[in-house]
């Protein structure tokens, strides 16, 4: 089983870095990435999120001005998902499932492009983008980049404790062990994707933070431009907030046993850049012909 990080769609918001991200210049556009995983299982490939896809870039539309204007993303169909996968050596085909973290644009615009997967998502989340209320229709949901009626396969919030987790749900029908652990606040079915390695987990937080110093036991804190955003973009801030605090605990008692990150922090990406043979599981950010791969173990 082999685990590719791939950068699925460069975000230059607007703002300076310094407001955004807390370093860098301030009249300087800041750099994000959108952090995606593609999983090698005996089942077929697997992608959790999906960044943004070539409809997206070939009809910026879908994406809608307020969006471009604000994160001034590259658009550059290098950086789908399709394109990386192919680069790999494999085909659009052979990507059989797909976890979103949640339904915002930058994270579900690949779906498209693999429309033979099928797709896993808690029912809230589900029922928020197919019918969104007046609070959350302003957010990133985007009905464009699932017209194509995808293969939906949805889940409750209920299920075994991972962690302190209380309600973690094993997708069904793969041999690598994939769970859905409930992060709610940024959207009402958000959710991270813990991914079993050797020896160890990956767990993909999504949005429920955006930058590593927001995890930092020590002093966490959140630039000023990401926590205004955090705060305007959730549907449900405390329990963002809460969510955060038990990443925290997460990583401070539980680091040796799970590896946490964001989808949208560069840094993080940047940790998973080159394979390390010491390391549990071997990643790369997919570039063309970049290959390799990691396995997988089991925690309380």
């Amino acid at each position: 089983m082999r685990v590719h990080h791939l950068n699925c769609g460069t975000l230059c918001p607007a703002g300076g870095a310094r407001f955004v991200l807390g370093e860098g210049g301030f009249f300087s556009r800041a750099r994000m990435v959108c952090h995606c995983l593609l999983i090698e299982t005996d089942d077929g490939l697997v992608l959790v999120d999906t960044g943004l896809g070539l409809k997206d870039i070939e009809d910026t539309t879908r994406l809608g001005s307020r969006f471009l204007r604000r994160n001034a993303p590259r658009l550059d169909p290098r950086e789908t998902a399709v394109a990386q996968v192919e680069r790999l050596g494999f085909r659009r085909e052979d990507v059989r499932h797909i976890i979103p973290t949640h339904f915002d644009l930058d994270h579900i615009g690949g779906l498209a492009d693999f429309p033979g997967a099928q797709v896993h998502v808690f029912r809230d989340e589900h029922a928020a983008a197919m019918v969104p209320t007046p609070k959350n229709a302003k957010f990133g949901y985007r009905p464009a980049q699932w017209a194509h009626q995808p293969s939906w396969r949805q889940y409750a919030v209920e299920g075994e404790r991972w962690f302190g987790f209380d309600a973690v749900r094993v997708i069904p029908g793969l041999s690598t062990e994939v769970l859905l652990v409930p992060l709610m606040g940024h959207t009402p079915g958000h959710c991270g994707v813990a991914v079993k390695t050797e020896g160890r987990w990956l767990l993909h937080a999504g949005d429920a933070y955006f930058d590593h110093k927001e995890l930092d036991l020590q002093a966490p804190r959140s630039p000023p431009g990401l926590a205004l955003f955090q705060r305007l973009r959730s549907t449900d801030n405390a329990a963002r907030l809460a969510n955060q605090a038990r990443l925290r605990t997460l990583v401070r008692e539980h680091s040796a046993d799970v590896s946490v990150f964001s989808a949208h922090c560069a840094v993080e990406l940047e940790r998973y850049a080159v394979a390390r043979p010491e390391a549990a599981e071997r990643s790369v950010v997919a570039a063309p012909g970049a290959k390799s791969g990691g396995s997988g173990s089991r925690a309380a």
